[in-house]
């Protein structure tokens, strides 16, 4: 008889023990399971409306959460974004997320992004460039200062060739195969991109430069405040239009006069309002104009 009292203690011991550590298991469980998952909107879950009506939860409505907000700040000067579009919790991203303007700059993950340039260029130069015409290009480089950003925007596939020469360390490639200058320009050069640049240079690749200086040329372009303009041409080489060719006489010129018979109207194209394309320069403010005027589809594209 005392043997099977003792038992009977035993068992009831032994079954409130495992009560107990069951619990603490569930809760243990249920804990993890609740911090796994993310939060689902009471409004995407499908209760029935007589349970809903017993419940006194106030369900969350698209119209309870921000949408436009100012640029700068709002409540609590927390940063927003004013873009209406965006996805919910987008309004909270930290500051320099998203910036108004960017480059073309690979950037580091760590370190401040002013640090990764020794020397920030004030002016783009790219050239739309094939491999045969690498030492003409090289020939044309060594013309531009520090002060020059060089992109070179591959037409052939081939940019490791470019190597060899110690400036393409310091350059930018873009390799997409037979494209046009334009299209490049159209798909890189956004204005926001090359915002931070005074002058965007978009060159032909077969330039001849033994009598071209860079810095000059700049100086110049400010002094007579051009927001597009060219080079001047060696009247020598059997040029077609007059307007393109250097004059000795001056520093800049305008002039529209052609041959008998090439214009009609000195005031109509194409001798006015007459834009070469084979090395032009344009200003910030005018490239911004310009890259919206670039057509790139339904064959109205500019060659």
């Amino acid at each position: 008889m005392g043997t099977v009292h003792r038992s009977g203690v035993f068992k009831k011991t032994n079954d409130s023990a495992r009560i107990i550590i069951i619990t603490i298991l569930g809760v243990v469980f249920g804990f993890f399971i609740g911090v796994s998952f993310p939060y689902a909107s009471l409004n995407k879950i499908h209760l029935p409306s007589s349970l809903i009506s017993s419940l006194d939860v106030a369900l969350p409505d698209d119209n309870d959460f921000p949408r436009d907000r100012s640029p700068e700040t709002t409540g609590g000067n927390v940063p927003k974004i004013y873009v209406p579009t965006n996805p919910r919790g987008a309004e909270l991203l930290p500051p320099g997320i998203v910036v108004a303007e960017s480059d073309l700059y690979l950037r580091r993950l760590w370190g401040e992004p002013g640090e990764d340039l020794k020397k920030k260029p004030k002016y783009l130069v790219t050239f739309t460039v094939g491999i045969a015409q690498r030492n003409n290009i090289d020939a044309c480089v060594k013309k531009f200062s520090e002060d020059f950003q060089i992109l070179l925007f591959h037409y052939d596939g081939h940019t490791t060739e470019w190597d060899q020469f110690e400036w393409s360390k310091n350059a930018i490639h873009v390799s997409v195969r037979k494209q046009t200058k334009w299209w490049y320009a159209k798909r890189f050069l956004h204005p926001d991109i090359v915002a931070s640049y005074e002058y965007i240079f978009i060159w032909d690749e077969d330039l001849g430069v033994e009598h071209f200086n860079g810095e000059r040329y700049i100086e110049l372009v400010k002094k007579h405040g051009l927001e597009i303009s060219q080079p001047g041409l060696e009247p020598n080489n059997g040029l077609t239009w007059q307007m393109t060719k250097r004059r000795g006489d001056r520093e800049v010129h305008k002039i529209t006069e052609e041959k008998p018979g090439w214009c009609s109207d000195s005031h109509l194209p194409p001798c006015a309002a007459f834009v070469e394309i084979m090395a032009p320069v344009f200003s910030r403010e005018a490239w911004r104009c310009v890259w919206y005027m670039i057509q790139i589809h339904n064959g109205l594209f500019i060659k």
